[in-house]
């Protein structure tokens, strides 16, 4: 399997890819929408995005979901354990800067704050792990992963910094190919992109199916239309396979109301959720 994340070598995006498909050859961009382009123009390729963060929320790339629409073939919870990495002969007290993505940086704020750590904003967390070891200077450091520092030769000073213990990343698995696993015993989510019709309390009457067959909604999201800020689509999720009666019948009434609705996948739930 050949998966495409956003990032260099080390990332959060890669780890999560290697540690649920091992066998799988990574293939780094530089940007997520290089990711979605790569997936949708070769059927071999999938891409691994961070959807949302369980401490600082959505990551920003529905718009790029709704852009390529995607067939969602897995999602995993990945558990984001951040570390202070310097030089191999640095020491903790000597570290006066720290690089790192906003997110991570936001993420370890109350370990940042402590240290009187100067903080600095880099594209990514693998990156600012590869600046530090051919930068060679003592007194900086980055926040990354355990991955980056075998990778980058570099030594872990401090290990889940992280103010929340936690922290956990919700990754999505993407493909052109539409699959869909057997309808069996297990827990599915089924998620969908829709845009409704133009007409007073739309959204009301379109959710109003889901209540009327007990259909547990676990995500609805707004987001607007490019070039508009009068019309809106909005990325649903909801428990269930498409297969399941009360799917099938909320999917039904939610069609009346909709002048674009596509299913982006269905799939196993994370064990994740049942926590």
């Amino acid at each position: 399997m050949k998966i495409a994340y956003q990032g260099i070598a080390g990332s959060y995006s890669e780890s999560c890819a290697k540690k649920n498909y091992p066998n799988s050859e990574t293939i780094s961009c530089k940007t997520f929408d290089e990711c979605f382009e790569l997936a949708n123009n070769d059927n071999s390729v999938k891409a691994i995005i961070p959807e949302s963060n369980k401490t600082t929320g959505n990551i920003g790339v529905e718009y790029l979901i709704f852009k390529y629409r995607l067939n969602i073939f897995a999602e995993h919870f990945f558990p984001i354990n951040h570390n202070l990495l310097g030089l191999p002969d640095a020491k903790i007290n000597e570290i006066k800067e720290v690089y790192s993505h906003a997110q991570a940086l936001s993420q370890s704020s109350n370990f940042i704050k402590k240290n009187k750590f100067v903080e600095n904003v880099r594209a990514d967390t693998a990156g600012s792990a590869k600046f530090i070891s051919e930068f060679r200077d003592r007194s900086k450091a980055a926040i990354a992963s355990n991955l980056s520092a075998k990778i980058y030769n570099l030594k872990v000073l401090d290990s889940n910094i992280q103010d929340d213990k936690e922290n956990v990343t919700r990754f999505l698995l993407m493909q052109k190919d539409i699959t869909q696993p057997d309808f069996a015993k297990d827990k599915y989510i089924t998620s969908l992109i829709f845009k409704l019709k133009d007409k007073p309390a739309a959204l009301y009457s379109a959710l109003s199916g889901f209540a009327l067959n007990a259909c547990n909604l676990t995500k609805l999201q707004s987001f607007p239309e490019k070039n508009s800020f009068s019309s809106y689509f909005f990325l649903c999720e909801l428990d269930g396979h498409i297969e399941e009666v009360k799917v099938k019948n909320s999917l039904e009434e939610l069609g009346l109301h909709t002048e674009d609705m596509q299913v982006l996948g269905v799939f196993k739930a994370d064990k994740f959720r049942d926590k």
